[in-house]
């Protein structure tokens, strides 16, 4: 049991969102019998909702956090860094190659080109290679417009309000 037909969406924008959104329709994917893997980009193996929520869920859910802990220098991006990306978007390819899921989503792969860490061309071929029964999701700020127009539906979250600007501080349940 699988897709018959899978397609590409790009989430963006600013607003609050985006990894959420990804793992809403994570859920309804496992929920119909579906194997999803997600890759996350810029996030370090530090325990998150997200991740505890899949490791309860289903052996049909797996997340693979990539990263490191802590932010990306957005000026000089560290070997470190850039290293890590690379290899997420190699573990991308290997599961598109092997078919290991049927939905593939990639959180913050759109940050992890914005900052240069990934190429968008290598993405592109990502895109391109994907077999037609693997849906394809990328999360993130700044989608390049190339994967805009490449995707088959794309959602900007928009922020109209938010209290980080109010000095309210990351929540665990939340945010992470």
């Amino acid at each position: 049991m699988g897709l018959q037909k899978g397609l590409i969406q790009v989430y963006t924008g600013d607003g609050k969102g985006k990894t959420t959104a990804a793992l809403g329709l994570a859920l309804r994917a496992v929920g119909h019998g579906f194997r999803v893997v997600m890759i996350q980009f810029l996030k370090g193996a530090r325990e998150t909702g997200e991740l505890n929520m899949a490791r309860h869920l289903s052996a049909k859910f797996v997340i693979k956090p990539m990263g490191r802990n802590g932010f990306v220098d957005r000026a000089n991006p560290s070997a470190q860094d850039i290293n890590l990306a690379q290899a997420a978007l190699k573990e991308a390819q290997r599961i598109l190659d092997e078919r290991a899921c049927d939905v593939l989503i990639l959180d913050e792969v759109n940050m992890a080109v914005s900052l240069g860490l990934v190429d968008e061309h290598a993405v592109l071929k990502l895109m391109d290679g994907k077999p037609h029964d693997i849906e394809l999701v990328f999360t993130g700020r700044n989608a390049p417009a190339s994967f805009i127009e490449k995707a088959h539906l794309v959602t900007t979250m928009a922020c109209t309000k938010h209290y980080f600007n109010q000095g309210e501080a990351a929540r665990t349940g939340i945010e992470f």
